[in-house]
């Protein structure tokens, strides 16, 4: 009888231990930081960085259609990106400050990612009238881009200020992409596939960049999982 009860004592004791094992894992999981990068709207980020138009707008924001020129002298639209991961910064060839840094640190970006073609790196020149199809192809040249996965483009200077302020938010600065306007920024801006900003980062910072270069795996694990 003393046995039966031992036993019956032993098997509550082993089953009540199980369910507080089970419950502690499951709480992990539950209340353990989320590795998924956010999706930023409008009305969550620095109102410096969204324009006047933009501004409490709630709900998904994605980046707008363009039709700009890449350094081979095409067209190249949303649809030539098709469905993949997308780094964007803006720039100018002359530019003797923060751009030298900054398309040092793209060329690790593209470094990292070189064999995976889910991954696309834009680079829109601010000073388009300067810009011309044969200065970004030279650029882009001496800056080892691999066509394939970074392009630099040019175009209308309206189109690619409205990019910088309304689509990216990659400029603090306000105006209307006239003569007298100047977007200068450092910001690596990064985009999935729904074309969704997820994240943005200091191009002229190796640790920020290094940073990036993770989130962009992380965002690739995501897609992966969504297919």
């Amino acid at each position: 009888m003393s046995s039966t009860r031992e036993r019956s004592i032993l098997l509550r004791t082993v089953l009540f231990l199980a369910i507080v094992g089970i419950a502690v894992v499951v709480g992990y999981f539950i209340m353990r930081p989320s590795d998924a990068l956010p999706i930023y709207h409008p009305a969550q980020l620095d109102p410096r960085l969204v324009d006047p138009e933009l501004k409490g707008v709630q709900g998904e924001h994605h980046i707008a259609d363009f039709r700009l020129v890449d350094q081979f002298g095409g067209n190249f639209t949303l649809n030539d990106v098709g469905d993949r991961i997308v780094v964007a910064d803006f720039f100018f060839t002359t530019c003797a400050t923060i751009c030298p840094k900054m398309t040092d640190q793209m060329e690790r970006v593209q470094e990292a990612y070189k064999a995976d073609p889910r991954v696309l790196l834009l680079s829109h020149s601010v000073t388009p009238e300067m810009d011309s199809v044969p200065v970004l192809a030279a650029y882009a040249e001496l800056h080892n881009a691999d066509p394939d996965r970074w392009r630099f483009l040019t175009g209308d200077r309206k189109q690619i200020y409205a990019l910088a302020r309304k689509s990216y938010f990659a400029a603090m600065d306000e105006g209307d992409g006239g003569p007298d306007d100047f977007v200068h920024t450092e910001n690596f801006v990064l985009v999935d596939p729904q074309r969704r900003i997820r994240g943005f980062y200091d191009g002229t910072n190796a640790k920020d960049v290094d940073r990036l270069i993770g989130d962009i795996g992380k965002l690739l694990e995501e897609e992966a999982e969504h297919k």
